[in-house]
């Protein structure tokens, strides 16, 4: 089975903007590149992940992405989150993906055994959406999709409720999938104070 990682980055120096009472511009910029040379890192330590594809409309994110190892693609306009990773999606599936797995690049806890506990959880019956909710349950954190041929997507406010709805609609299993390293992402300065120092020890592997 191919199963593509998908990486949906916003630009490196927009990023992250609620962090702005934490860190100023030069340090979100960098905490982005540290997350993304971290979840690419990770992705491609992984045997099952066949292909890694970025997107995003940054062209400073896609050539770091690609000297990591990554394919990219190029957002043709900022239309959003949801069109981003509709387009990726379905130029997976024109590269003859089985699966996707969709993840975002703001995971700092983000390892390869969280993932592999999350895509081996979502085995099973097949058509499957298989999601992992953030620490509140109102976010995807990661979203897994056996096939990845799915009319749209839901990312953003209760983007959790709202995959859930989508795969009952379209008559998929729908797996919910806790896993406490992809409960985490770091959104606001209450998640940097949580996330603490670990973040800084995380960044030493780029």
């Amino acid at each position: 089975m191919t199963l593509w990682a998908i990486v949906p980055v916003k630009p490196l120096r927009r990023g992250k903007s609620r962090l702005s009472q934490v860190l100023d511009i030069d340090q979100r910029w960098d905490l982005n590149r540290r997350l993304l040379c971290h979840t690419v890192a990770v992705l491609k330590e992984l045997a099952r992940v066949g292909v890694v594809l970025v997107v995003s409309r940054d062209h400073e994110a896609l050539a770091l992405a690609r000297s990591l190892g990554a394919r990219t693609l190029l957002e043709s306009k900022p239309d959003g989150l949801n069109r981003a990773v509709f387009v990726a999606t379905l130029f997976a599936q024109r590269s003859r993906a089985r699966a996707v797995l969709i993840l975002p690049a703001d995971l700092p806890l983000l390892s390869e055994a969280a993932i592999e506990t999350f895509l081996a959880t979502a085995q099973g019956e097949e058509p499957v959406l298989a999601i992992a909710p953030d620490r509140h349950r109102r976010g995807t954190n990661a979203l897994y999709l056996l096939p990845p041929s799915i009319p749209r997507f839901c990312f953003g406010e209760n983007s959790f409720q709202a995959h859930c709805e989508l795969a009952m609609q379209l008559g998929r299993r729908c797996a919910v999938i806790d896993v406490p390293e992809l409960a985490f992402d770091l959104d606001d300065a209450e998640d940097w104070k949580l996330m603490g120092s670990r973040l800084f020890l995380m960044g030493q592997r780029d």
